[in-house]
C-alpha cells in the first residue's frame, strides 16, 4: 500500500507526508513542472505540465487499496473505479456512494460559468480543515496498516 498525492496546489502536503512516515508507508508527490516539491523521504514524480497530466499519471500508478490524496472529484472517481481511496484535504473520503453527487454538483457549476454565471469560490482554509484531515487521514494509515498486518499473519 501506499500513498500517492495530487501535490499541485495540495494544501496538505507536509502532513500526509509526516503521517506516512510515521506510519513507514512508501508516500509519492505527484507534480507538474510548473512546481517543485520535494519533502521528507517521500519520492517526488514530476511530469510535463499540461491539463490533468498529474491525474493521468496518478491513475496509471494507484493500485488497489491504495490510498489517493486529490481535491479533484474526476480523479477520485478514476481511483475508486481502481479500488482505491481517495481522500481530499478536508478529510473527505470519497466513495461510490458520494461521488456521483460531487460529480454533478461540478458539472452544474460548470455549466453556469459557462453561460456567463457565477459560482462561489472556496473559502479561506482553516486551522480546523487541517486538524480534520489530519485526524481522519491518520486513522485511514491505521486501518490499512491493521489490514497489512492482518493480510501477512494470514498466510503464516
Amino acid at each position: 500500500m501506499k500513498v500517492l498525492i495530487d501535490a499541485d496546489a495540495c494544501p496538505v502536503v507536509d502532513t500526509a507526508v509526516k503521517l506516512c512516515e510515521k506510519y513507514d508507508t512508501e508516500c509519492i508527490i505527484l507534480c507538474d513542472t510548473a512546481h517543485f516539491i520535494e519533502r521528507g523521504k517521500a519520492r517526488t514524480v514530476t511530469v510535463e505540465k499540461g491539463s490533468d497530466s498529474v491525474d493521468f499519471r496518478l491513475v496509471n500508478m494507484i493500485r488497489e487499496g491504495d490510498i489517493a490524496v486529490t481535491q479533484d472529484y474526476g480523479l477520485a472517481a478514476m481511483c475508486l473505479a481502481k479500488k482505491a481511496v481517495p481522500i481530499n484535504q478536508n478529510g473527505l473520503i470519497f466513495t461510490d456512494k458520494n461521488i456521483e453527487k460531487l460529480l454533478y454538483t461540478r458539472f452544474v457549476s460548470k455549466k453556469i460559468r459557462m453561460a456567463g454565471g457565477r459560482t462561489k469560490g472556496p473559502k479561506k482554509r482553516t486551522k480546523e480543515q487541517d486538524e480534520q484531515f489530519e485526524k481522519i487521514f491518520e486513522k485511514l494509515l491505521e486501518e490499512k496498516r491493521f489490514e497489512r498486518k492482518s493480510d501477512t499473519t494470514e498466510t503464516i
